[in-house]
């Protein structure tokens, strides 16, 4: 750093000091602005954006229909918080914390909001009975585990991420900090999964989609851009491992849904039905309204 930053008595919010996402918060809650949010026919409404954090949920919906779970079909719709959709008064109502994703449940009586992503993967595994153990030992893994990637991630994302790939200024404090929690995070996961196929134990479950997106996406060299400043090939079995979801049919769905980055054939902005992945991809419809 090239100068010393004295904080002053009291913060006051400087907008213009907010990097590439200064535009997505803010320091106070609350709408913005009214809108509605849409309501498709199907019992789940999820609202979200291909974010690692998005994608976790996306990814469950889709296991759950590949498994033959036909009353787990959803609309996805996108929420642009580039443009701040995620103030609008309808998704403040789904998740007052105004964060991707939010899901309501229209299956029962009364619509059900659930947000916070670890909190929708729960929800749905437990409705249907899949992906998560019904209790003893096993559950307690997959719940330490889901519970682990909700409080270790911030430190990639909002950390490492924010400083080394979206801060407008490069500071080495910040990156070797983070970078060092990265990578130790990164480890703590390939010495887990040195002996077992997933990261709970035999089985496949709500804690492997939830860490995947993430931390399995860094060891594919997707995330931040960042695989070689992290050695991420060093991680061998996190990339076995991250490699092995990767080639999952439902992973590869549930990473198209809400996406708005990548090759037009990637992208499915809003999903509606199954048939939405063959026929309104970008490369198909391009910026038409969907």
């Amino acid at each position: 750093m090239t100068e010393t930053y004295t904080p002053p008595a009291v913060w006051t919010w400087d907008r213009e000091n907010g990097g590439k996402f200064a535009s997505t918060n803010r320091p106070v809650a609350g709408a913005t602005h009214d809108h509605d949010l849409p309501v498709g026919a199907h019992p789940f409404q999820l609202y979200s954006l291909a974010t690692p954090n998005g994608v976790k949920v996306t990814v469950l919906f889709e296991e759950l229909l590949a498994e033959g779970h036909e009353g787990a079909e959803y609309d996805a719709w996108l929420v642009d918080i580039g443009k701040g959709e995620q103030f609008g008064s309808g998704f403040v109502a789904a998740n007052p914390n105004s964060k991707i994703p939010a899901l309501i449940d229209r299956s029962g009586p009364e619509p059900v909001r659930v947000f916070e992503s670890g909190a929708i993967l729960i929800h749905l595994a437990e409705k249907f009975g899949a992906f998560l153990a019904p209790s003893g030992p096993a559950r307690a893994e997959q719940l330490s585990w889901l519970m682990w990637q909700m409080g270790s991630a911030p430190f990639l994302g909002g950390g490492f991420g924010h400083f080394y790939a979206y801060a407008p200024e490069k500071y080495r404090y910040p990156i070797d900090r983070y970078a060092m929690e990265s990578k130790r995070q990164m480890d703590v996961l390939d010495r887990e999964l040195a002996e077992k196929p997933f990261i709970a134990g035999a089985d496949y479950s709500i804690a492997d989609m939830a860490i995947w997106p993430w931390y399995g996406q860094l060891a594919l060299g997707r995330l931040y851009d960042a695989g070689d400043f992290l050695d991420v090939r060093s991680y061998a079995n996190v990339l076995a491992w991250a490699e092995k979801i990767d080639a999952r049919p439902a992973v590869q769905r549930g990473r198209m849904v809400n996406r708005k980055s990548g090759e037009p054939h990637t992208q499915l902005w809003e999903r509606h039905s199954a048939q939405d992945f063959e026929t309104r991809t970008q490369d198909k419809i391009g910026d038409a309204a969907q």
